[in-house]
């Protein structure tokens, strides 16, 4: 017994396919770029020779590090390619007259 396909698609507007397409190409270079966006953590843990010498460059602490470390082997490292935040601006100090 031959089954007969239906070749109805679903009948859409030309107009919300159109705004479909348009909100999708717009907000797909916005995703694109958070998931680019890199975070520098300050420690890296530097795995033994055993796991290949892989370096993970993803602590914001030394514990962090340390305890990912341990049981596995390697060494923990501060990360060269982190910079920091900037320092915050100090709020300046009125002087009271006496």
């Amino acid at each position: 017994m031959r089954h007969k396909s239906s070749n109805a698609a679903w009948p859409l507007p030309s107009a919300a396919v159109l705004g479909i397409l348009a909100v999708g190409f717009t907000v797909s270079p916005q995703a694109i770029g958070l998931a680019q966006a890199g975070v520098e953590y300050p420690w890296c843990a530097v795995y033994s020779q055993a796991t290949v010498g892989a370096t993970n460059c993803g602590f914001s602490t030394l514990a962090q590090c340390r305890a990912t470390i341990s049981g596995v082997g390697g060494l923990c490292l501060e990360n060269p390619a982190y910079v920091g935040p900037p320092p915050r601006a100090q709020p300046k100090r009125r002087v009271q007259p006496r």
